[in-house]
């Protein structure tokens, strides 16, 4: 009796993390006199564009109403509540607030920099539109906890929290992660980290079948949810054992190495990706079996796109929030990367994995969306985001349906899309107002003004503003 007690207050725990709503009086009042700029119990917004996530068309000259936090109406015409306020935002773009589904709360970057991003992170996501993130691996999970209460709590600006567990991998050696090397030690990990609130957990790259099978077992036990960074593993292996969701694409999928040893990671899956037909009988097997099991894919090219010569991955932005000693190694980075002239990795392989999470969505996948906010240290939180909208986009994504991919489809995975993803009548009014009518172009994602979760209306300037030479330190 006791141990199903145990479990059911463990899943009572871990159910999917949605708030009935947040409203504005429910923040501290340093909360809502600093960042807060729409208050009122309702509102509508009137003349914007929308984008609202479905995938579907474009619609001009809208307006949104908003009563207690929640979307009522979304129409041409619609009927204007009694007291409620009118915002006209003509000239303005409204989309969705973004999922972030690979978003740590910790950075690393050039140099060798490694931080955990409490002040600057929570206000990057929110600030660039992201109103819900997975943390998807954790280096301080109880910092994460902790920062977690204190969003819940109205305390601290910042976006939900789904939260993940430390990483879990195999092997031995010196290392930040959690080494799994039996069964029996994999299902203490999950069951400890279930009772400290964890929804998810991460596999990492040497992790061994059996106990990515106790941990999948485990984890769906007491209700969780396991995603991947895999290459010991490959996709299909890991789509047989149950995973749930797998992280980065193509340069991590080791189904088509011809070197491929079980439970190994075998060396140069990247440049392997790089002649890896995405329309051809191997793909479309991995692809069938994952959307067969209902396993989605989280695309993360902002974070790739940092290895290879010649991409925009200056942003003038990002270089602003780093800290001085992390820009310049930033640069350094950079500079020796785009003046390489015999480059490893070479564009051919980052537009073959592009045109992978192309494949996957035509044939029915479910693509999420993060930034990875790690590696060499260009794509930050939040902006990062931003710049994968773009580069879906560049894909050969429409801008629905990017967007669609940043938010909705993320919404699903995590078991939420009832409640939030789109702007549609019932759900939360988690959005983002962008400056400028949208005229095909995606680089209107990084024009937020106002970033609203559960209808209360954050200033996007002010909680951008406070992060300049922060990232890399806090």
């Amino acid at each position: 009796m006791r141990c199903s007690t145990i479990v059911l207050t463990i899943f009572m725990l871990i159910l999917p993390v949605v708030a009935s709503g947040q409203l504005a009086t429910e923040l501290t009042s340093q909360v809502r006199n600093r960042y807060v700029t729409i208050s009122a119990p309702a509102y509508v917004i009137r003349n914007v564009t929308v984008v609202d996530g479905t995938g579907g068309d474009v619609k001009r000259s809208q307006s949104v109403v908003i009563e207690e936090g929640r979307i009522t109406q979304v129409g041409s015409r619609v009927d204007i509540p009694q007291d409620a306020e009118i915002l006209d935002y003509s000239g303005h773009t409204l989309i969705p607030g973004l999922f972030g589904l690979h978003d740590h709360m910790f950075y690393t970057a050039a140099g060798g920099r490694a931080a955990q991003l409490n002040f600057s992170g929570p206000r990057l996501y929110l600030g660039s539109g992201v109103t819900t993130i997975r943390t998807t691996g954790s280096r301080e999970p109880y910092a994460e906890i902790n920062l977690k209460a204190e969003i819940d709590g109205g305390r601290l600006p910042g976006p939900r929290i789904h939260l993940t567990a430390p990483y879990i991998t195999g092997g031995q050696g010196e290392s930040r992660m959690t080494l799994i090397n039996s069964p029996e030690q994999a299902r203490r990990f999950v069951s400890y980290w279930a009772e400290e609130g964890a929804t998810w957990l991460k596999a990492y790259t040497n992790i061994g079948r059996s106990e990515l099978e106790a941990v999948v077992d485990e984890a769906h036990r007491l209700g969780m949810k396991v995603t991947g960074h895999l290459c010991s593993i490959s996709f299909t292996e890991a789509v047989d054992i149950g995973i749930d969701n797998i992280e980065h694409g193509l340069t991590t999928n080791t189904d088509y190495h011809p070197n491929k040893e079980p439970d190994r990671c075998p060396a140069g899956n990247n440049i392997v990706a790089g002649n890896v037909d995405v329309r051809g009988p191997e793909v479309e097997a991995t692809f069938r079996k994952m959307i067969d099991a209902g396993v989605a894919m989280t695309s993360t090219l902002p974070v790739y796109e940092l290895s290879y010569p010649n991409r925009p991955v200056k942003d003038p932005r990002a270089l602003i929030a780093m800290s001085d000693d992390v820009r310049q190694a930033y640069l350094a980075d950079r500079e020796r990367i785009d003046n390489d002239p015999n480059p490893r990795l070479t564009i051919d392989i980052f537009k073959n994995a592009m045109a992978y999470e192309v494949r996957f969505v035509e044939m029915g996948g479910l693509l999420a969306a993060g930034v990875d906010p790690t590696g060499r240290g260009g794509a930050l939180p939040g902006y990062g985001d931003q710049r994968g909208i773009e580069l879906l986009v560049e894909a050969e994504f429409s801008f629905q349906q990017a967007i669609q991919i940043g938010s909705l489809n993320g919404a699903k995975v995590l078991g939420v899309d009832d409640e939030l993803g789109s702007i549609e009548p019932g759900k939360i009014a988690d959005m983002v107002l962008l400056s400028g009518d949208f005229n095909g172009d995606p680089t209107i994602i990084k024009n937020t003004v106002i970033v609203f979760k559960d209808g209360v209306g954050y200033e996007s300037r002010t909680l951008l503003e406070e992060v300049k030479g922060r990232v890399g330190i806090n």
